[in-house]
């Protein structure tokens, strides 16, 4: 509900203070007064686009500010969550238009953008009038109204989650379609990869491995020579050069006295280590003994794996991994066909389930455009207008998730002639009787949004314009409407009463709004019936009007 708006230099506004009650809430006044830039200034706050120019001429910006209040549950708490905005029980919006034509708006003091205030007004307002783009002329919206009136919402989330599984069927279809003709396009390179991957074997690690024993072998044919030459030396000329040279000098040691103990203990201990010295050598020629084939051998796999390696453009140790890649492509191509199969039957059960559940949406729909076509029909002949004829018309659409139905509202207003689009059919009072009608009966569960009707009561009169007012009044109970009237018979049945007026003081003019008290309630709808001159006669028939 609308409980304040605050109007601050727009366009012929100087300073407009107004707290708003629950009910029927009239504003009138003469044509020009300033009704439309209410409204206008209504939009701005809620980020609606209008009037380019809206700040008051000689002020350097402008600014509205609106206060809802937001009951528990209500819609617009949701928006203020995504949006990570302050919720309370009032919501506050504000937002400010420069003289240069930057507008900048706040909700619940933080700064909020104007896509977010457009979220918020979808659930606090909703404009109805002969130009009401946004709500019951916007063939848009037909089908959303028709699911809130006919109740689809179980029906809705059913053909919303098939065509969710339908599209996610025909994603997998498409994929794996796609896969398989991209692995049988390659099937001669991947088998022919696999056949020399998997005759090679390599290993992990195993190109390292080989590099190092082929230039190992490769360094033992140049040093092996020359360590078996000093092995031949060591353990043939040496060892028996020493040996004699030992033997000798003992025979001489019994006669030497002692002079050659010392020589001969050195040559045991030299002997000693050449023994070391030749088992050494001896286990070097050993370890440096190989096959010439081993590095033949050696030489060939290492160099095959290398080639193979460059041919596939990945590293050595990664072929391995790249036979295991290539391999299950292979396996998805062998079980390809049969898993393309399956996902057609996935595809075509998912469809089934689509158009089954679309179906039974459409079945809902068709029934709820009956109900709503005859609750219409029982509205437009206390408004004058029991010769037409409104029909909601349900054709068939492109399949989505909101099912497979376009709707539309359309009207014939004589009997015999042509349905056609609201808003091209009738006339501007016929339209705003019909539209009236129409919002009676899709108003239910609605309380939590303000409405408003702009003029909707345009082109009728006397007991039209009554009946006009009593539904507008029923409309507001519970909850809260705003209409903008030259009708003295609907502002009659108003709760609470504002008059627009114009005022100009030298060569400034501005608009001024206040409310009405019975008195002056009485003499406002006397000048709506009168004129300019208000008759005795005329305040008779405000009174008699006021008094229902």
């Amino acid at each position: 509900m609308l409980r304040a708006l605050e109007i601050r230099d727009m366009l012929i506004i100087d300073r407009l203070d107004l707290a708003f009650q629950p009910g029927l809430n009239v504003l009138t006044g003469e044509t020009g007064a300033g009704k439309s830039i209410l409204l206008d200034a209504l939009g701005f706050v809620l980020g609606w686009r209008g009037r380019a120019e809206l700040v008051r001429s000689g002020a350097d910006q402008g600014e509205v500010v609106a206060e809802f209040a937001l009951p528990p549950g209500h819609a617009a708490r949701e928006i203020l969550e995504e949006a990570g905005l302050p919720i309370e029980d009032a919501l506050i919006l504000r937002r400010v238009n420069t003289r240069d034509g930057r507008k900048t708006a706040w909700v619940n003091d933080r700064r909020a953008s104007g896509e977010v205030l457009r979220r918020l007004s979808d659930t606090l307002v909703e404009l109805h009038g002969q130009h009401d783009d946004r709500g019951l002329l916007n063939p848009r919206g037909h089908r959303q109204l028709l699911d809130a009136y006919a109740d689809t919402e179980a029906a809705l989330a059913a053909t919303r989650a098939a065509w969710r599984a339908k599209a996610a069927a025909e994603k997998a279809l498409t994929r794996a379609e796609a896969e398989l003709a991209e692995v049988r396009a390659e099937e001669d390179f991947l088998r022919h990869a696999v056949e020399e991957i998997d005759g090679l074997s390599p290993e992990p690690g195993e190109e390292d491995r080989l590099d190092t024993e082929r230039r190992r072998m490769q360094a033992a044919e140049k040093i092996r020579e020359d360590i078996a030459r000093a092995y031949q030396v060591l353990s043939e000329g040496a060892e028996g050069s020493m040996s004699d040279a030992l033997r000798w000098l003992e025979g001489a040691a019994d006669k030497a006295e002692g002079a050659v103990e010392a020589p001969v203990a050195a040559l045991e201990r030299a002997m000693v280590e050449l023994g070391e010295a030749v088992s050494g050598v001896e286990s070097c020629l050993e370890g440096l003994s190989f096959d010439p084939h081993e590095l033949e051998a050696t030489e060939e796999r290492l160099f095959a794996i290398r080639a193979l390696a460059r041919k596939h453009q990945v590293a050595p140790d990664v072929l391995p991994d790249l036979g295991e890649e290539l391999r299950s492509r292979l396996a998805r191509l062998d079980r390809g066909a049969e898993d393309v199969e399956s996902l057609r039957a996935a595809q075509k059960t998912a469809l089934k389930d689509y158009a089954r559940a679309a179906e039974d949406l459409s079945e809902i729909r068709r029934s709820g455009a009956k109900a709503l076509d005859a609750a219409v029909s029982a509205e437009l002949a206390p408004l004058k207008m029991e010769r037409a004829v409104f029909e909601t018309q349900i054709t068939e659409a492109e399949p989505g998730p909101e099912g497979i139905d376009a709707v539309a509202f359309t009207v014939a207003t004589n009997p015999g002639a042509p349905a056609g689009p609201l808003n091209k059919i009738a006339s501007g009072g016929e339209l705003s009787r019909f539209l009236l009608a129409l919002k009676v009966c899709l108003a239910e569960g609605e309380a939590a949004r303000t409405m408003i009707f702009d003029e909707i009561d345009r082109g009728v009169g006397g007991a039209t314009a009554d009946a006009v007012g009593r539904r507008l009044k029923a409309l507001a109970e519970g909850g809260q409407v705003l209409v903008v009237t030259h009708s003295p018979q609907v502002a009659a049945l108003g709760a609470h009463h504002w008059q627009v007026a114009k005022r100009v003081d030298g060569e400034v003019t501005t608009s001024t709004v206040a409310p009405l008290g019975a008195e002056d309630r009485e003499d406002e709808i006397a000048r709506m019936l009168a004129g300019d001159t208000v008759t005795q006669e005329a305040r008779a028939a405000a009174r008699a009007l006021l008094q229902g």
